[in-house]
């Protein structure tokens, strides 16, 4: 009987200790989740707040009232609604054709042997090491020459090939058994069709991952738009932003109106395909 109680208090002392742990973690999530939504909470609370409470010397963290008209205040002062679709086709285009690319580039690195593909990955990869200020001369130069310049494809076509998209992508696809591509061709399947058939339909917490980051990217790009974009009826969201802000004031109710409205595509997005995003980067690096 000694014998038995004393491992049931060990084994009680266990699951004592095992709860406190998952208590401790949960609890140190939980800190660490708010202080992350604590911006997007204070920017809601702006977005929301009388400007009496704004241009005061006080700062006050609970508005004294709620302002709703400040988002159509905002969104009717400055031709928003032509941002908006503006970023939106860019960022869809942009998120359709480079995550094409880099499944395409990613599976030729992974999956098909030729000679250089070490050679080929290992300069994708160094570019990444490259500023992309140092860059944005040249860039500037080839799409002035291509008559791109003040049009979608000049925003759209330089980054159209993420050299970060092509490697996780050939990382993800190295994890895929080469059996189901051989007994695909066994099967008489061609390059194309084993991309199609075989591969991508096991690729799906990858596309997420990278429809997620290039989504972001696309969307909250500001120098590059800025630099080639010079008629206004064109501008993004992230550049229409900066007309709320004044060289002696600064609208801030209706800036954080409009930056809450600019965060709204991007949450749908995560919404949307969270499911597979810790999937998709848990696996990329399993081979």
């Amino acid at each position: 009987m000694s014998v038995l109680s004393t491992t049931a208090r060990r084994a009680g002392r266990g699951r004592g200790r095992s709860r406190a742990t998952t208590a401790g973690r949960f609890a140190l999530l939980l800190v660490i989740a708010v202080i992350m939504a604590f911006p997007l909470f204070w920017m809601a609370l702006t977005a929301v707040s009388p400007e009496r409470d704004l241009a005061g010397p006080d700062l006050r963290f609970w508005p004294s009232s709620l302002e709703l008209g400040n988002f159509s205040r905002a969104w009717n002062a400055l031709p928003f609604s032509t941002w908006f679709v503006n970023s939106v086709a860019i960022a869809v285009v942009a998120v359709v054709l480079t995550v094409s690319i880099n499944l395409v580039a990613g599976f030729v690195l992974a999956k098909m042997r030729f000679t250089g593909r070490n050679v080929v990955l290992l300069v994708i990869v160094s570019t990444l090491m490259i500023p992309v200020q140092v860059v944005m001369v040249p860039q500037f130069r080839i799409v002035a020459e291509l008559g791109w310049v003040n049009s979608y494809w000049a925003v759209i076509i330089p980054r159209a090939a993420e050299a970060f998209g092509i490697f996780l992508a050939r990382q993800f696809m190295l994890a895929i058994p080469d059996e189901l591509i051989d007994a695909a061709k066994v099967d008489g399947a061609g390059t194309l069709r084993i991309l199609r058939s075989v591969i991508l339909p096991l690729c799906k917490p990858l596309i997420a991952v990278l429809v997620i980051f290039t989504f972001m990217y696309r969307w909250n790009e500001f120098a590059w738009p800025l630099i080639v974009l010079k008629d206004q009826d064109l501008y993004t969201l992230p550049i229409g932003l900066t007309f709320l802000q004044g060289q002696y004031t600064t609208d801030y109710s209706g800036l954080m109106a409009m930056a809450l409205v600019s965060a709204l595509p991007m949450l749908v997005v995560f919404l949307v395909f969270q499911r597979y995003l810790v999937q998709g980067i848990a696996t990329t690096g399993l081979k």
